[in-house]
């Protein structure tokens, strides 16, 4: 029979686990350029925006709506990147048949939850 002491050594070793996990997301940089190769994004591993660099050639042509589209897709690919790479990194936490477009990465309520049972013993 599993012990409190023994659940308690689990939820530490997953704790720790994801912990490093996390720490390999962080870590993900991805970086993609727009079709026309004058936008370049580099995005973090959750896809937030880390780095934008505009070519001096973009403002040429004065179209504030075509930039800001050519941006937002050029920025959206780079996160699809990172969302790939951040996937491959914990695919093995998830059950079988999560794919890269059904996941959610974000494992920060994962560990808050085994902070709370780790805290409180409860199951």
């Amino acid at each position: 029979m599993e012990t409190f002491a023994d659940r308690k050594a689990g939820y530490l070793r997953t704790e720790q686990g994801l912990r490093e996990q996390q720490r390999r997301m962080a870590e993900i940089r991805a970086t993609t350029e727009s079709d026309d190769e004058l936008i370049s994004v580099t995005v973090g591993g959750y896809g937030e925006l880390v780095e934008l660099r505009l070519d001096p050639r973009v403002f040429r042509t004065p179209d504030s709506t075509g930039l800001a589209q050519a941006i937002t897709k050029t920025v959206h690919r780079a996160a699809e990147l990172a969302h790939e790479e951040g996937f491959a990194i914990i695919a093995d936490l998830f059950p079988a048949g999560v794919t890269p477009e059904t996941a959610d990465l974000r494992l920060g309520p994962v560990v808050h939850e085994l902070d709370r049972r780790i805290a409180g013993g409860e199951r």
